[in-house]
């Protein structure tokens, strides 16, 4: 396996633009993208940050990929795969501005990639919002139609942003849960990380489907199968009916019930690293919660005991 995941990730490695996309803050980097008149200030999900319609003339740069196949969970989330440039790199954990072209221009909002970084598609977690400028497009997508992506992807849940540790907790809600599945895909976690504990909280059990399927796949994955089997674990809860797992993520660490229910120690600084992506009010809340247990936040410039992922939690 060791010899396999070098083959793999030597399709992939990291760009030079990549790295320095990475030391700018969030707005920094979408500004960088297509200019600081790209900033929109309209309500985000968690995996789509709003961006303004850029101009036309930026359209040259952006990679053309074509619609595979679209899965539609609820009324609220479907996920979708494109064909993949082979000149897209990312790491597992990033972001790119997607979209379409609507009149002639490209309208294009932040998305994780959720596929691994050595997949030959592309796949996304979305939203519905109704009158969302581009989401109430995008809801309506088939195979075969048009997808607009930025070759330049960024992002700050990478796992060169946490300093070494023996547990690692993903904290995510709704479409927060996005980059964790291209991060989950990779064998580097599971050699970094003696457990791997994805928390994973949604209002109704429906809305789990995606993030259930995905953390299948890995365990049954031919070769990430033997490395997760021991290492990975799914917890999922639900805030607004009944489910064996009840509460906000944010409560349950408060309370202790998430750690009784895995059977594991509460979160240790010397110990554990964290990521969270997902509702701005829980990012908030964890991030005071995790200062106050002594975690301090990484960057790319200062490897820490957290990140979040700022472009969808800070809009």
């Amino acid at each position: 396996m060791p010899g396999g995941r070098v083959m793999v990730r030597s399709r992939f490695q990291e760009t030079p633009s990549a790295k320095v996309m990475d030391a700018m803050d969030d707005t920094e980097r979408v500004a960088g993208m297509f200019g600081a008149d790209a900033l929109e200030m309209e309500p985000a999900s968690a995996t789509a940050a709003p961006v303004k319609q850029a101009p036309s003339r930026k359209s040259a740069s952006l990679l053309r990929e074509r619609v595979l196949e679209i899965h539609h969970y609820t009324d609220k989330l479907f996920s979708f795969r494109t064909t993949r440039a082979p000149s897209f790199r990312f790491q597992s954990g990033q972001f790119a501005m997607i979209g379409l072209e609507v009149e002639g221009r490209p309208l294009l909002r932040a998305y994780s990639m959720s596929s691994a970084y050595y997949d030959e598609w592309l796949e996304f977690f979305s939203i519905k919002v109704p009158e969302g400028p581009l989401t109430s497009r995008l809801q309506h997508i088939k195979p075969g139609d048009e997808i607009l992506i930025n070759p330049k992807p960024t992002g700050t849940l990478l796992l060169g942003n946490l300093r070494p540790g023996k547990r690692l907790f993903l904290l995510a809600t709704g479409t927060g849960f996005a980059p964790f599945g291209s991060l989950l895909r990779d064998p580097e976690i599971y050699e970094a990380f003696d457990a791997v504990y994805i928390i994973y909280g949604c209002r109704q059990a429906a809305e789990l489907e995606y993030a259930t399927r995905v953390t299948i796949e890995v365990r049954e994955h031919e070769l990430l199968g033997d490395l997760a089997a021991d290492k990975l674990h799914y917890y999922a809860t639900v805030t607004r009916e009944p489910y064996h797992h009840q509460g906000r993520i944010t409560d349950l660490i408060e309370n202790g019930r998430l750690f009784a229910d895995l059977g594991v120690p509460g979160l240790d600084a010397q110990n554990d690293r964290v990521m969270i992506c997902g509702n701005p009010d829980m990012t908030a809340q964890l991030r005071a919660m995790l200062g106050v247990r002594g975690f301090h936040e990484g960057s790319s410039t200062a490897p820490g005991d957290f990140v979040v992922e700022k472009a969808f939690a800070d809009r």
